[in-house]
């Protein structure tokens, strides 16, 4: 313990000063999906090059990504289906972070705090399934009114969001804006959906859910 007055050093010490905001987007990093199916194993190559410093964007690896998750779902879905979260999580943590967990929630705000500290304190993206799980984006940046490796008493006023689909189906707001489009949470909301598979129900059944590194 301390001496009176102070306060033990803990894991927000060794962050950069906090400025109003992160965005781990950077010139470089983005890959199209090189197939209508690949949008998560795309996702793991931008997530790596953003991570990793690196500028892969070789359908070859998109390839590789794809057919390896599909192997480690928890699901056995039709290769139309692409991969489910535990296939994305999978790859996530065999390519870019060991840690990437699941997280799931009934609450849109709750959700996105959780995100935003996530990237603040790890340095490290997140992975959310949109469009009730039919699509994948990279949650990569976000401002907020205090710091959330800090404090949990902050409001998330924007974020910075990718989608692979950019460059094979471009929209100004749609799938898949440009790279590294600013979002109020109101607007990712109209796309951050919770996850619903028709087919069959999974465990993930109503409920927002995102890969992230557990701060």
């Amino acid at each position: 313990m301390g001496a009176l007055g102070t306060t033990a050093p803990g894991p927000a010490d060794a962050l950069s000063t906090w400025t109003g905001g992160v965005d781990l987007y950077r010139s470089g990093v983005f890959t199209t999906q090189q197939s209508w199916l690949w949008c998560t194993a795309a996702n793991v190559q931008i997530m790596r090059n953003i991570v990793h410093r690196q500028q892969d964007h070789s359908a070859a690896s998109q390839s590789h990504y794809f057919y390896w998750m599909r192997y480690h779902d928890r699901y056995a879905i039709p290769v139309s289906d692409g991969v489910d979260p535990q296939g994305w999580r999978d790859g996530l943590r065999e390519w870019v972070d060991g840690r990437y967990s699941i997280m799931t929630g009934s609450g849109f705000t709750s959700m996105l705090k959780a995100a935003a500290k996530s990237i603040r304190i790890t340095g490290r993206p997140v992975g959310l399934l949109v469009a009730r799980g039919g699509h994948a984006w990279i949650l990569h940046g976000f401002r907020a009114t205090a710091d959330p490796a800090r404090t949990d008493a902050f409001t998330v006023t924007s974020v910075r969001v990718t989608g692979p689909l950019w460059g094979r189906q471009n929209s100004s707001f749609g799938y898949d804006m440009r790279p590294d489009t600013k979002l109020t949470p109101t607007q990712l909301k109209r796309f951050w959906t919770p996850w619903h598979y028709g087919p069959i129900r999974m465990i993930w059944e109503g409920r927002y859910t995102a890969i992230r590194v557990a701060p």
